[in-house]
């Protein structure tokens, strides 16, 4: 995983590779799966789904692992 440089107002970032990802916040995660945000939180600590951390050392998740995630189950 590529360390962040800088996160958008938009909650886009920019890899090493040029491409532009979207970052999640633990509540849009939460609507998503249909859970609590505390429970989409736990499951990046016990690495269930992966996780970055903003420079205010908050979790965020790449959009295209939570998309990979619901295609894996689906």
């Amino acid at each position: 995983m590529s360390p962040l440089k800088a996160v958008a107002p938009d909650g886009t970032f920019t890899t090493g590779t040029g491409t532009t990802e979207r970052l999640l916040t633990p509540g849009e995660v939460a609507r998503i799966f249909g859970v609590d945000p505390k429970t989409v939180n736990r499951w990046a600590l016990t690495g269930r789904i992966p996780s970055v951390r903003t420079p205010s050392n908050q979790r965020r998740y790449r959009e295209t692992d939570i998309n990979a995630l619901l295609n894996a189950t689906s």
